[in-house]
């Protein structure tokens, strides 16, 4: 596995978003041309309306298990934070957001307590920002 940093963090599944997503994409549109070229019919309707639920599935199912992903990491880079932070930021562990603590998990140990303060003093909220600021990667190849 190649070395993980702010390039090339983002995790694409080949068979989810290069050939479900697209697949499903190409189904509502030709459902929605079959209905539009033959005449209006049930069928035809009831074949729109199937082929946007199997849409609406697909992208659901990808924010449904990101939603669960993110409170995890949340409720690691908080663990995480109050083993690591001094004294003075403990107290503020509560503060960060969760994108905030998202971004952050990339941080090394070492350098997690100034990043961690700077994002606090500045009111950093963008992810990316945040992210960049990351010197020592801490690469996450677990992320779905």
């Amino acid at each position: 596995m190649a070395e993980q940093n702010f390039a090339n963090h983002v995790r694409w599944v080949p068979g989810y978003h290069f050939f479900v997503m697209p697949v499903m994409a190409l189904n509502f549109g030709w459902s929605i041309y079959r209905l539009k070229v033959a005449s209006f019919s049930l069928d035809g309707f009831v074949g729109v309306l199937v082929a946007a639920a199997l849409v609406a599935l697909t992208l659901y199912a990808r924010l449904f298990a990101l939603a669960v992903q993110n409170r995890v990491i949340r409720l690691e880079e908080r663990m995480r934070l109050e083993r690591l932070l001094p004294a003075d930021l403990k107290p503020r562990v509560a503060e960060f957001t969760c994108r905030q603590l998202i971004a952050m998990r990339f941080a090394s140990d070492a350098e997690l307590p100034a990043l961690a303060r700077k994002v606090l003093a500045d009111n950093i909220q963008e992810g990316k920002a945040i992210k960049q600021m990351v010197q020592a990667w801490r690469p996450d190849y677990l992320r779905a």
